[in-house]
């Protein structure tokens, strides 16, 4: 049966990395930009935002499968998505604690999914690969291949889309969680009882240390959107140049190890994502824990 299934993996990555090279000899990297395919009034569609939509279909098509037809003893697919909703679960209320995971986890659990998914569905053989070439006066021949599907991911849009949509929901749950006054007296307000002259000097440094506070706050959703996708476009960057060095005929072979290297990738990325956008969200509500911590031991 392992036989079979290598077999037939391969078969795919040939199928995909000569669907590549079959005709077009200028397909030599992804380009950084997604491409423009059509539009729907004024509404653009690039191949990126494509494959996002295959993506959130496959999601949904999983969901509907896995509730179709609920039994009390779970089996098939949906035992593996019971297994997958209460892992993550877990994980999730070890790091915000049992209160504040019932209130987010609809979106801590749904970015894990949708980013693992993203990330594993441009490894399909084809996407990235197939596609067509620019011809004409101007044109740059060594940037002559543009793609008919992207990976969502390799797109700087989708993961700026997921990184600021966390910093609008960051500021409503520290707000509701803390009320505007509890926000700013946590960034800016001295930690801990000072007197006399004392005070005022650390008024001015917590205030100081509030201000780099708030820059730090504003350049995460930055940082996020770039590590996803630079760490995404860069593997698919990898694939494309190991295609490269097997030619015509074997440009399947060279990008193997990097697919099994890519899939690892492709889960770790997701779960550093949704790894440090559940911290930073704990860390401005823990005072705020720690106050019901001492509400329920009394």
């Amino acid at each position: 049966m392992f036989s079979h299934r290598l077999i037939f993996s391969l078969f795919f990555l040939l199928l995909g990395a000569g669907s590549a090279f079959a005709g077009d000899e200028h397909h030599d990297h992804l380009p950084q930009n997604a491409e423009h395919l059509f539009n729907i009034g004024p509404f653009v569609v690039t191949n990126s935002m494509v494959m996002i939509w295959i993506v959130t279909a496959l999601i949904v098509f999983g969901a509907r499968a896995a509730t179709k037809q609920m039994t009390l003893v779970p089996k098939g697919f949906q035992n593996f998505a019971e297994w997958l909703v209460e892992t993550l679960y877990n994980f999730l209320e070890g790091i915000l604690g049992p209160d504040l995971v019932k209130k987010t986890f609809w979106f801590f659990g749904s970015i894990f999914i949708l980013i693992l998914t993203s990330n594993w569905a441009g490894l399909i053989p084809g996407v990235g690969t197939m596609g067509w070439t620019l011809t004409g006066p101007g044109v740059d021949p060594h940037d002559q291949f543009r793609p008919l599907l992207r990976g969502g991911n390799a797109d700087v849009n989708m993961t700026a889309a997921m990184a600021f949509t966390f910093a609008i929901l960051w500021v409503y749950w520290a707000i509701k969680e803390n009320g505007l006054k509890g926000l700013v007296e946590h960034i800016f307000a001295p930690k801990g009882k000072f007197t006399g002259i004392l005070a005022i000097g650390m008024f001015v440094v917590f205030f100081a240390v509030g201000v780099l506070e708030v820059i730090s706050i504003a350049i995460r959703p930055i940082a996020l959107t770039f590590r996803l996708f630079g760490n995404v476009f860069a593997g698919e960057t990898v694939l494309e140049t190991m295609q490269l060095l097997g030619g015509k005929w074997f440009a399947w072979l060279p990008p193997i190890p990097f697919y099994f290297l890519e899939l690892l990738v492709g889960l770790v990325q997701a779960l550093v994502f949704m790894l440090l956008t559940s911290v930073f969200l704990k860390l401005i509500c823990e005072h705020h824990d720690d106050d019901h911590a001492e509400e329920d031991a009394h």
